[in-house]
């Protein structure tokens, strides 16, 4: 970091705070209380390793950790549960405040039971309890939301660059730097000096993770524009929020922001980013070949096939939002003929149903247990389905899935678990009795796979199956959209694309 200006503020005080999950509101899953793990004074500072004792940027403020909860993704947050997460977090404010700066650190995509707009609402609480003069950050996913009120309550917006996010830490890192080098400002004449300009655009896409990595273009292409605009004088930072597709809110689109103190050499930035997203829109298109699950299937079980084969079951991702007990593409497995000897191998990953996970561990290792699972919290593609095999293992203790258990029936390695968990690392697996790099076909409740997936399939094909998480949007029934979003209204006609150019709120406009 740069040094303090004389006249700049030396050790500020800064506070943590925030709620980060995202929501499906295609999902019937509600994300309650046992859905979050809250964080809060020296457990909350210790979950940002580059504010650990000794590193330059804890050195640089006296940090105030509050509260911060986060979960897993899943279904919209039950209202009380999000109502005492606020509550702690505005009651810590005002507790501990003031500040000279906040880290607002959220997903973005977070939905309430009853609630249009949640991390609008939560941000308007949290400006309310600061003031109007501390300066704040926020961190967010990508796949997040940016709303009006949103972006009136927040001086510094950023967001994730790379899809899958292997730079999430990094984000948070330049979040809480951004502030940093804000507040270490000399204001002169103008207190407002230290409040960033921000410049928005409002891009009318909503398109899938699946379709927007930047693993290819033109993802790729768009994002690697960011750290050269970044870079220019009168630039503070510059992001695009590809938006989230699984919940039927007003808010939910693409979106373009360019902070800076040059309202024209933002503006134009925006503006430009915004006009390349838009004119790409009909070029995204799946990170992975995309297909049917009986015809990825196929695909897999054919001669020659390589091996390990990995599936996305797409449909019912936990970590998109889906519920992530939908038994849809177990059932399928089950059916095929190819799969009801033990010639093959496949690991199917993975259903919760702590019932099933109860029966099958009173039952033992190599016992035959019939079992009934899933379907329970998403029944919409499929209800609970049948399996009858042997209980090949149990697993104790792992803090996310709680108890799991491995079913055998022929090819079919089916796993089950007391909690809902997603499958990314191969030490999931290996965990279980497992070994995914021997395995034919390795199937994962995932969209676009994590790097470790992503080295291990040697063939892949992303199941557009069915769920929350639907990668065929237009089958979903989204109604709440506005209007003219593509891929859901098809228009030709360029939409609006000139910022908003603000400082505090919208008050202050320029095309």
């Amino acid at each position: 970091m740069r040094a303090p200006d004389p006249a700049g503020l030396r050790r500020p005080r800064i506070g943590i705070g925030g709620i980060s999950i995202e929501s499906s509101t295609f999902s019937p899953h509600i994300s309650g209380d046992d859905a979050f793990t809250i964080r809060t004074g020296g457990d909350l500072l210790a979950y940002y390793p580059f504010l650990a004792a000794g590193e330059e940027l804890r050195d640089a403020a006296d940090w105030v950790p509050l509260t911060h909860g986060r979960s897993l993704p899943g279904g919209a947050v039950h209202p009380e549960t999000y109502r005492r997460m606020k509550q702690a977090i505005v009651d810590g404010i005002r507790s501990e405040g003031p500040f000279d700066g906040f880290f607002f650190d959220i997903h973005g995509a977070m939905s309430v039971v009853g609630m249009d707009d949640a991390e609008g609402d939560l941000a308007t609480a949290v400006r309310e309890a600061l003031g109007p003069d501390t300066l704040v950050s926020t961190s967010m996913d990508l796949h997040g939301n940016v709303s009006d009120a949103l972006f009136d309550a927040v001086d510094l917006l950023t967001c994730y660059r790379m899809a899958p996010h292997e730079d999430w830490l990094n984000t948070k890192q330049r979040a809480v730097h951004n502030l940093l080098e804000r507040l270490r400002r000399a204001t002169g004449a103008d207190p407002e000096a230290r409040r960033p300009h921000k410049a928005w655009v409002r891009v009318p896409v909503l398109l899938p993770g699946e379709k927007t990595s930047t693993r290819l273009e033109p993802a790729r292409g768009i994002y690697a524009e960011i750290p050269g605009i970044e870079e220019r004088d009168g630039v503070v930072d510059a992001a695009i929020w590809v938006g989230y597709a699984w919940a039927d809110e007003p808010r939910c689109h693409a979106t373009v922001i360019v902070t800076g103190d040059d309202p024209s050499v933002i503006s134009r930035e925006a503006e430009r980013l915004a006009r390349r997203y838009w004119d790409a829109r009909a070029d995204f298109a799946f990170v992975g070949p995309a297909a049917s699950l009986d015809d990825a299937l196929d695909e897999a079980l054919a001669d020659g096939a390589p091996r390990p084969f990995v599936i996305s079951d797409s449909g019912d991702n936990p970590t998109a939002g889906g519920a992530g007990d939908v038994s849809w593409t177990l059932g399928r497995l089950l059916e095929r003929d190819e799969l009801r000897d033990e010639t093959l191998t496949v690991l199917a990953a993975s259903v919760f149903d702590p019932d099933a996970v109860r029966i099958a561990r009173e039952a033992g290792v190599g016992a035959t247990v019939t079992l009934q699972v899933g379907g329970r919290v998403d029944a919409g593609p499929r209800g609970p389905v049948e399996i009858t095999g042997e209980v090949f293992s149990i697993t104790d203790g792992d803090p996310v899935a709680g108890t799991q258990v491995v079913v055998r029936r022929g090819a079919v390695h089916a796993i089950v678990t007391e909690r809902r968990k997603p499958f990314h690392r191969l030490d999931d697996f290996r965990s279980l009795g497992l070994d995914p790099e021997d395995a034919d076909i390795v199937i994962v409740k995932i969209g676009y796979l994590e790097p470790e997936l992503y080295d291990l399939a040697a063939g892949w094909a992303i199941a557009l199956t069915p769920g929350g998480v639907d990668q065929d949007l237009l089958r979903l029934g989204h109604s709440r959209l506005r209007p003219g979003t593509y891929p859901f209204a098809a228009s030709d006609e360029e939409p609006p694309l000139e910022p908003i150019v603000a400082r505090r709120g919208r008050g202050e406009v320029r095309a």
